[in-house]
């Protein structure tokens, strides 16, 4: 796709992470409006800082194309790697970090079930744009967020998430959750937490019809996501698959997550996890599911078998005490995988960036140290995110054609310079200084900063919501 305005990125160390690991040590990417048109070895092509097309473009220039604005940008000292791709959050729970410190998961659920019965659109709204402003400037350029809690008289809750990724211009994979399995009828969510099943299809439907952009250049997608095993009835599974399906949209949930969903499953339904949601048809290439760190041999090659993506979230499994998800093999099986920050309040941080580190270190510690490499950790943070999300063709990837979501990091600084390979200044160092972050070609941070917001008016907000939500 040809536009009026190009940049180019000249001098960079490049990891494509296209399908053959492609990488330059001194590269050039072009990009022209929200595609990029070429990468490669070397100095950006003459044609390029001309301003003109592509002369191997089976795409005719426009008859501006001489006047075509170009920005250079000099990545000497830099790192450049697509935009990382989130595939799991919870951006409301940015509102309650710090609660629960020392809580396995199911302890940790009941002790924020009474607050999270708080919330409203306003509160979430600021939360998700603090959540998203910090993955941003960690290199995340989609962002993929699961909400299932909706309180009733809350007000236009998905709606404040999608106003917030509208505001900051980054990519959203929204999803709509839900419950409708109480304490009462055996689930673990309290009564008031939960909807029926009839509204909660409902308003699946309502915001799948609402928000959900199918195009290939979408800013924002929904995917309908009940919760999961022990907070929503077999019902509402089923029937969210059907609905799904029905409307050509993905699937999420959580899945595996702790031995204690493990015991639930096999006490209530027989099943192992894996089992109950396959009989449920929630299994297939539509459908990623959170965690999965309890998955054993059958169940990965199941996943493996019928594409079904997982998002690999390693601080919050660690922080409650979930256990160590089997990466390595789910790769080795064919299994797509993603990476995700989960839910800020079982992860105090948002970054995306560092959840690269973790997940090959975390991994080391079960498959051996050649077991997780920094390029499978930078990977699974970008082509196996879109491959999870479903969008692989378009994004995930440095190539020609794909949607310009690229992120530049400094790593001539202190912390990284002299470092033998790049790639590991920020796959097993620091996470690097962000220089620039592109996502649809256009700069979300630059030089560390966000560029369409300010960020002490979104730390005032953070604070000023979470006074709010406590106080109610």
């Amino acid at each position: 796709m040809s536009s009026d305005l190009r940049i180019v990125i000249e001098n960079a160390y490049v990891a494509t992470v296209d399908i053959a690991g492609t990488e330059y040590d001194s590269g050039h990417v072009v990009v022209d409006g929200r595609e990029i048109v070429a990468v490669g070895a070397g100095p950006a092509p003459a044609w390029a800082l001309a301003g003109s097309s592509n002369p191997a473009s089976a795409v005719a220039a426009p008859a501006s194309a001489a006047d075509r604005s170009v920005t250079r940008i000099d990545g000497t000292g830099h790192l450049l790697t697509p935009g990382l791709v989130n595939t799991h959050h919870h951006l409301y729970q940015w509102l309650t970090r710090g609660i629960a410190q020392d809580s396995i998961l199911f302890d940790w659920l009941t002790a924020l079930y009474p607050t999270w019965s708080k919330i409203t659109a306003d509160t979430v709204g600021a939360g998700a744009l603090g959540g998203m402003a910090v993955g941003a400037l960690s290199g995340c350029s989609t962002m993929g967020d699961h909400h299932y809690v909706f309180p009733r008289g809350a007000g236009d809750i998905l709606g404040g998430i999608v106003d917030a990724a509208g505001s900051l211009g980054v990519r959203l994979h929204g999803t709509r959750g839900s419950m409708d399995l109480g304490a009462s009828q055996g689930g673990l969510p309290p009564d008031f937490a939960v909807e029926t099943t009839a509204d909660a299809l409902q308003a699946s439907a309502d915001a799948v019809a609402r928000f959900h952009d199918p195009s290939r250049e979408a800013m924002v997608k929904i995917a309908i996501a009940p919760c999961s095993p022990f907070s929503v009835t077999s019902d509402l599974l089923r029937e969210a698959a059907v609905l799904a399906r029905s409307l050509d949209v993905r699937l999420h949930t959580h899945g595996s997550e702790t031995v204690e969903e493990d015991a639930y499953c096999l006490e209530r339904f027989g099943r192992t996890p894996t089992e109950y949601l396959d009989d449920l048809g929630w299994l297939g290439d539509d459908v990623w599911m959170a965690h999965c760190v309890h998955l054993d041999e059958k169940a990965i090659a199941r996943f493996a078998a019928t594409g079904t993506g997982v998002a690999h979230c390693p601080s919050s499994n660690a922080r409650l005490a979930a256990g160590i998800a089997p990466v390595p093999q789910l790769l080795a099986a064919g299994v797509p995988v993603g990476l995700g920050v989960d839910g800020s309040a079982s992860n105090e941080s948002g970054q995306l960036g560092t959840e690269i580190r973790m997940s090959v270190l975390v991994n080391r510690l079960r498959a051996g140290a050649d077991g997780m490499s920094g390029r499978s950790g930078l990977y699974i943070a970008t082509m196996g995110g879109a491959r999870v999300l479903g969008r692989d063709r378009e994004l995930g990837s440095i190539e020609v054609g794909k949607l310009a979501d690229l992120a530049l990091w400094k790593i001539d600084g202190v912390e990284h310079a002299g470092i033998v390979d790049p790639v590991a200044a920020l796959t097993l160092g620091a996470q690097p200084p962000l220089a620039l972050l592109l996502v649809d070609g256009r700069e979300v941070v630059r030089d560390g900063a966000l560029v369409r917001v300010d960020e002490r008016d979104v730390a005032r907000r953070v604070t000023a919501a979470v006074g709010e939500l406590l106080d109610r």
